[in-house]
């Protein structure tokens, strides 16, 4: 058995690759005023608006307190707007702002972009194998 470095785990390479690929995703989406765990509420949104913080949490498996204070975050950067549902007070429901509609298109390259870069020299058999 000989005692050099021995090659790295599938295990290892994997969990590299994650991190690799979350701070780049994080660079990119900093860029347009957005934090990592952002985008699924825009999409959520953009999908259907008027949504609940308890309907926003369900579809995105978070805590509704996780919702909370990212829909406080995204409130401020102008993204959305919580709005008093017109039947009950007690419920607020979220909407996109101006803001929030436009940067669908900025949102959705940078996740093109991650994934060719994150593959890029795959080629489409090796992606289907992955």
């Amino acid at each position: 058995m000989s005692k050099g470095v021995a090659p790295e785990s599938m295990d290892q390479i994997l969990a590299h690759v994650c991190h690799l690929h979350y701070i780049r995703a994080h660079q990119l989406l900093d860029a347009l005023g957005l934090y990592r765990g952002q985008p699924p509420v825009l999409f959520a949104l953009w999908e259907q608006e008027g949504l609940t913080h308890t309907e926003l949490a369900e579809r995105l498996r978070n805590a509704p307190s996780t919702i909370s204070k990212m829909l406080r975050r995204m409130e401020r950067a102008g993204f959305v707007v919580r709005r008093s549902d017109a039947d009950d007070q007690r419920v607020s429901r979220v909407y996109l702002t101006d803001a929030g509609h436009a940067i669908k298109s900025d949102v959705e390259s940078v996740f093109q972009r991650t994934e060719a870069e994150t593959f890029a020299g795959f080629s489409e058999e090796e992606r289907v194998v992955l």
